[in-house]
């Protein structure tokens, strides 16, 4: 999904990054997406809160992805990651920390025109909240 155009992003510290994380202010700060060790060549670095939304046109029936919080965030940050097809949320994770590793998530698209996707800061401020989605992959027609 870092290949395609999104229709908007809005991230809380920074831009959402293409194939890396979310670094600091600047675009093209960030280092490989690493989510409890594991690097991910694709994916997107957000920070809570953010927001990053498709113009899906009703193609697609699902959208497989890693998320969690980045090793650059060490054992700090705790997120919030979830998905919305046409503003209806079909997906969520459980609060996501930085000492925890990475949690899949399937959610399911059929007919949908816009994906959401949208991190919190599970409600406990936005210090540390590097958030990664790590090999986000759509299931399209």
């Amino acid at each position: 999904m870092s290949d395609l155009p999104w229709a908007g992003a809005v991230n809380g510290w920074g831009p959402v990054e293409r194939d890396r994380s979310n670094g600091e202010q600047a675009a093209g700060d960030g280092r490989t997406l690493t989510v409890g060790g594991t690097p991910y060549a694709k994916g997107l670095g957000t920070h809570a809160a953010s927001t990053v939304t498709y113009y899906l046109g009703g193609t697609c029936t699902g959208l497989s992805t890693d998320v969690g919080v980045d090793d650059e965030s060490g054992s700090h940050g705790s997120v919030v990651f979830r998905v919305f097809a046409d503003g209806t949320k079909v997906a969520e994770s459980s609060t996501v920390t930085g000492s925890a590793g990475a949690v899949h998530l399937d959610a399911p698209l059929t007919g949908a025109h816009e994906l959401t996707l949208q991190v919190t800061d599970a409600g406990d401020g936005k210090d540390y909240d590097h958030a990664d989605w790590a090999a986000p992959t759509l299931t399209c027609a």
